[in-house]
């Protein structure tokens, strides 16, 4: 029996000290078992940075660290595709175009990217379309680059507009972007515009002024103190024949820009500019001239939130059944598209008017923990929306690391509560702008990118809260 009994250890015994030892080599095991996968995503995490990022820079989130789902037990968000395969294209031969030219190849590589078959519908108002739109600009200034002509002939505008379709498609370009940016091929002709030549634009025109304008834009002042755009709407009117009814009626500008001489004439101005420079300042040029369009409007669709005015009419207070009907209504918002933080704050106001119209006057944005990114759709290994930069961006695409785009986490913000219920625009520009205050310590509340097998980055954009690089992994 003595035989089995456990020795007496005696404190300071080299018996005790070796028992003590192997309890605490048990537990150490235990704890760096269940911390090892933190631990090793962290450092995985920081590999890509080769040195100390500033607060400014991005943060690089490895394609690895996307969690690889073999059998998944219930379908993958949107923002995580399947990429098509790219292919030749098989072109007309009617369009007298060389498409292997290597900056024409360049401007149709970006805008294959831009509008990936999958993100396409997602990006498109922001990423997709203005950037399909600078291209088929650049394309009409490319193809009479060598004539007096500023439009392609009506037999092949047809023929050139198909072959431009069929080279994006090869790319893994989504199908369908005529119809999702509204863009056909008599964008080509120059349609009811009066002018149509080289020789005929530059009599009308001050071309000198123009392009003076419109060669290098100030991305950060064009779009609330413009000086390329009014003087391409300015060279629009010269040529359309209607300069001089601008100026005798000043009521007729509603109606004018309406019209589709105006468009058409914009079209060609926008020809003569693409002859002018270069293709990645054209492409810089249009692309800002969109941004400044697009971020003026909220491009959701809104239904009548009557369910959260019931739940949230006469609150005062944070309620359960008000915030989960806003939460809910906002979800639903949320899963349109990507949108940008400007945009955010308009969409934010204008949903913020229609509850206060309807009588909900307490501000339940504040309640209810509503941020500007909740209105935006989440990227895939993010719990809040991803809001994009008003400033243009682009889709990156490569066949080691998937797609990526750049999410703009400053915007981390309370939602603007309208003051009035007959809010019909807002004012993004100073001094008329009012942007919601920055966040303090106690409104981060869902800093960072949590999700599960993914905490490791709460600390990563707590650090750095400005940007995120998010990565699309292709498997």
């Amino acid at each position: 029996m003595g035989f089995f009994q456990l020795p007496i250890c005696y404190k300071g015994s080299l018996c005790c000290q070796l028992f003590l030892f192997f309890i605490c080599l048990l537990i150490f095991q235990h704890v760096t078992a269940q911390q090892t996968q933190p631990s090793s995503l962290l450092e995985f995490a920081k590999e890509p940075v080769s040195e100390q990022p500033g607060l400014f820079d991005p943060i690089d989130i490895s394609p690895a660290l996307i969690p690889k789902y073999q059998y998944p037990i219930e379908p993958l968000p949107p923002m995580y595709p399947i990429f098509p395969t790219r292919y030749e294209p098989i072109l007309s031969g009617k369009c007298p175009v060389n498409f292997s030219n290597s900056e024409l190849s360049i401007i149709l590589d970006k805008t294959a990217a831009d509008c990936s078959a999958p993100l396409a519908p997602l990006v498109g108002n922001v990423i997709c379309c203005p950037q399909f739109s600078s291209l088929i600009h650049i394309f009409q200034g490319f193809f009479t680059n060598n004539t007096d002509q500023l439009v392609l002939p009506d037999t092949v505008a047809d023929h050139c507009f198909s072959d431009i379709m069929s080279v994006l498609a090869g790319r893994a370009a989504n199908s369908t972007l005529p119809t999702l940016c509204s863009i056909k091929s008599s964008n080509f002709t120059g349609g009811s515009c009066p002018v149509k030549d080289v020789s005929t634009f530059e009599k009308t025109v001050n071309t000198s002024k123009l392009l003076e304008a419109c060669s290098t834009i100030d991305q950060l002042k064009e779009c609330c103190r413009p000086i390329c755009q009014p003087a391409i709407m300015n060279a629009a009117l010269q040529i359309s024949g209607r300069q001089m009814m601008f100026n005798d009626n000043e009521n007729v500008v509603g109606e004018m820009n309406h019209t589709d001489y105006l468009h058409d004439c914009k079209g060609v101005v926008y020809s003569y500019i693409s002859k002018k420079l270069s293709f990645e300042a054209a492409d810089t040029a249009f692309r800002i001239l969109s941004a400044c369009k697009v971020n003026k409007v909220c491009p959701l669709t809104f239904k009548e939130p009557s369910e959260v005015i019931s739940a949230c009419q006469n609150v005062a207070a944070p309620s359960p059944s008000c915030c989960n009907s806003l939460h809910t209504y906002i979800a639903w918002l949320q899963k349109q598209m990507l949108i940008t933080n400007k945009q955010a704050i308009i969409c934010a106001t204008l949903f913020g008017s229609m509850l206060r119209k309807g009588g909900v006057l307490t501000n339940v944005y504040e309640l209810c923990d509503v941020d500007l990114n909740d209105f935006s759709l989440p990227a895939y290994g993010l719990p809040e929306g991803c809001l994009l930069r008003s400033l243009p961006a682009n889709v990156i695409s490569d066949n080691s690391s998937g797609i990526s785009f750049t999410c703009d986490l400053s915007e981390n913000v309370a939602a603007p509560w309208p003051s009035s219920s007959s809010i019909t625009s807002v004012s993004l520009c100073a001094p008329e702008m009012s942007l919601p205050a920055l966040p303090t310590s106690q409104t981060f509340k869902n800093i960072g990118c949590n999700s599960s097998g993914m905490g490791f980055l709460v600390l990563i954009f707590f650090i750095f809260p400005l940007q995120c690089i998010v990565v699309l992994k292709r498997f």
